[in-house]
């Protein structure tokens, strides 16, 4: 059996039903119905409007944000496909901290939904630090189809390693 190392932590039926999509090449078209659009947001600059409109519109009261890019080192040296930190200095005798949100550089290719959601999962580290409950009832209140998503976006990395994709989705074939 094939392990599937961004699906790990689903039940065994989840798993088994992607293997039989893999076993039957059809794991591109089962995505492609749902995730075959692509997003405008190409720049760093395009990034940080994305998200602060996001932000805005969910999560007010949190830090501003000082910086955003896409990243094109991050999913290989974190382990990551989105990193928040807080980088804190000392300026004219004040503790500064300047809060940073990085994307994996994937996500410039991907759906318009998998953008979205895993900029959600950055936004909502700005109020919980951990993946609690709270962290991810936050997630559902400003992307109410999360899970699906992020389900859908672990499926999503699996095809993208099979042999012969090309990592972009096309709309499938009738």
């Amino acid at each position: 059996m094939t392990p599937l190392k961004y699906l790990q932590a689903y039940p065994a039926q989840l798993q088994d039903k992607i293997r039989q999509l893999i076993a039957e090449q059809r794991l591109g078209d089962y995505l492609a119905r749902s995730y075959s659009g692509r997003h405008g947001i190409q720049s760093d600059k395009a990034l940080y409007a994305y998200i602060q409109g996001l932000k805005q519109e969910h999560l007010r009261n949190a830090p501003a944000i000082d910086k955003v890019l896409y990243d094109n080192r991050l999913d290989l040296t974190h382990r990551a496909l989105g990193l928040h930190t807080a980088i804190s200095r000392v300026q004219g005798g004040k503790l500064k901290a300047k809060k940073e949100i990085r994307v994996a550089s994937l996500f410039r290719e991907a759906a318009p939904e998998f953008l979205q959601m895993i900029v959600v999962h950055e936004l909502a580290h700005l109020k919980e630090a951990e993946h609690n409950k709270a962290f991810y009832k936050l997630c559902e209140h400003m992307l109410p189809s999360y899970h699906q998503l992020e389900f859908d976006l672990r499926v999503y990395l699996t095809w993208r390693e099979l042999p012969g994709t090309t990592g972009t989705l096309l709309a499938p074939q009738h």
